[in-house]
């Protein structure tokens, strides 16, 4: 496989935990008002953001956009999204009010989490994998959700850390997700909301999971220094749509760790593109796991590598504090076992580790920099909407 499954990296649990201020270290103070959205939310609702037509980079073309997981009952909308961007960020989701998806999944870290495993609401049990990074969902084929894939959709995940034990506590021994139910009822911002969305103010688990899949799924990013650079020698009349053409906009180490990034191994690449496909740089549907362990059975998925460089540490088990040590995994690292990815194996059946120097690893690592995302990372539209 690729460096891209290889690049396997940030795999974790894509559980929907806690709250930040849009990106910085996690608050975990009490909860907000329980007024109207003007006197909880910090939203216009006579002014509600663009979440359902992105205005994409050239790159985006029509067929890479029309790769979504989209299911047609639950399609992104304004007023859905803004719903569950709410609910993202909103503390009382959890059983003692003190952390919410957010907390877990930071604006500023490509909304994931900078500890190797997160604490959950209690903040002294953690959970078992590393937190997944949210951008670009929507560009992952078949739509599973979590590290292990075990949510057949990001609808069906949406409520899961919800009643986790560990994560936001709404278990069975706590009311499980009747309790979330009534404790929201109670709420007038969530009246109106409910209204605005789905024409009257009662509230179901499907629909904050509709709203809640709506939000994560409009995080998508499209305007890296890798946007601006391909937007401008963009041919659609090209196979690859001049991918494999020399950037402008990146340097002789970026435009060299390109080639690397995309280029088989056989031709002295690392393959990464065959599992992470740009431009969305998702994961391929049919990729298996990336030989962090020996004998390993377990069938890992990754998110998107999109922003990769402010999103550490890596792997499912956070283990890579570094970019570099994540491509050094692929050179020498990668162990053999059921669940090993073909493209990560040699023709012989064992591993197949990559040879490349120690200015290509350098390069590999200065290409996936140009993929880091700051209009997404300070976008309003995706912070705390809460007035705190």
């Amino acid at each position: 496989m690729s460096l891209s499954l290889r690049l396997l990296p940030i795999l974790g649990l894509a559980a929907l935990v806690a709250c930040s201020d849009g990106g910085t270290a996690p608050d975990r103070g009490g909860p907000a008002g329980t007024g109207s959205v003007a006197e909880a939310l910090t939203i216009d609702l006579a002014r509600i953001p663009n979440y359902a037509q992105p205005v994409w980079s050239a790159d985006f073309d029509p067929a890479t956009q029309s790769r979504t997981n989209e299911p047609i009952d639950n399609p992104v909308t304004d007023r859905g999204a803004l719903l569950g961007r709410v609910l993202f960020y909103d503390r009382r989701l959890s059983i003692n009010e003190r952390v919410s998806c957010a907390t877990c999944h930071l604006q500023a870290h490509a909304f994931t989490d900078t500890m190797r495993l997160s604490p959950g609401f209690n903040g002294v049990d953690r959970t078992t994998f590393r937190t997944m990074s949210l951008i670009n969902v929507r560009f992952y084929g078949p739509g599973q959700a979590f590290w292990n894939r075990r949510a057949g959709s990001f609808e069906a995940q949406a409520t899961q850390p919800i009643v986790n034990a560990v994560e936001m506590g709404f278990d069975s021994t706590h009311g499980g997700i009747d309790a979330l139910l009534s404790r929201l009822d109670g709420l007038g911002y969530y009246n109106e909301l409910f209204t605005m969305v789905y024409g009257d103010s009662v509230i179901t688990e499907a629909r904050i999971r509709q709203a809640l899949a709506q939000f994560v799924r409009s995080i998508v990013s499209y305007e890296s220094r890798f946007d601006s650079a391909w937007s401008a020698v963009y041919d659609r009349n090209l196979p690859d749509g001049g991918l494999s053409l020399p950037f402008p906009g990146l340097t002789a180490q970026e435009n060299r760790g390109k080639q690397l990034f995309i280029a088989a191994p056989a031709s002295g690449g690392g393959g990464c593109a065959s599992c992470h496909v740009p431009p969305t740089f998702a994961l391929v549907g049919n990729s298996l796991s990336n030989g962090m362990d020996a004998g390993e059975t377990r069938i890992f998925k990754a998110p998107s590598l999109r922003s990769i460089a402010i999103s550490g540490p890596y792997m499912h088990d956070g283990s890579f504090r570094t970019l570099a040590q994540v491509v050094t995994h692929y050179v020498r690292g990668i162990q053999d076992g059921p669940a090993l990815d073909n493209r990560l194996r040699a023709p012989t059946g064992g591993p197949q580790r990559l040879t490349m120097s120690g200015a290509d690893q350098a390069a590999l690592v200065a290409f996936l920099r140009t993929l880091t995302d700051n209009s997404l990372s300070r976008d309003p539209k995706f912070s705390d909407p809460f007035r705190r």
